[in-house]
């Protein structure tokens, strides 16, 4: 799924990485809880979450996301952006909640991998 058409379906607003929004992903997840996407998180190149500090964007990072949905109509600060643009990560905010975004992506297509049982 091309990042535009995450934009399009959760009605979201490009924060940066507008010229990015041509690329393709194949997986997302959503967490407010940076230590279980670290733990549990695998090949997922969106993530979707409400949590607003520079931690996301480092955790996004050293997991290659591309993409970063900010959910609730939560806004990265200045430092968030500017640490994205480095990293090359687009940033995403829309008014939806995370469980409404992570379905409308889940039943667009978008998957996630399976947890396992630790």
């Amino acid at each position: 799924m091309k990042i535009s058409m995450i934009k399009d379906l959760l009605g979201a607003d490009v924060i940066c990485g507008e010229d990015l929004l041509s690329r393709h992903v194949y997986s997302a997840c959503g967490s407010d809880m940076m230590s279980d996407v670290l733990a549990y998180v695998k090949d997922q190149a969106v993530l979707l979450t409400g949590l607003v500090n520079s931690q996301v964007i480092r955790t996004a990072e050293m997991m290659d996301m591309i993409c970063i949905v900010f959910v609730r109509s939560k806004m990265p600060t200045p430092e968030m952006i500017e640490l994205a643009k480095e990293s090359e990560i687009i940033l995403l905010a829309t008014d939806k909640r995370m469980y409404e975004a992570c379905g409308i992506l889940y039943s667009n297509g978008l998957v996630g991998n399976r947890a396992k049982n630790v």
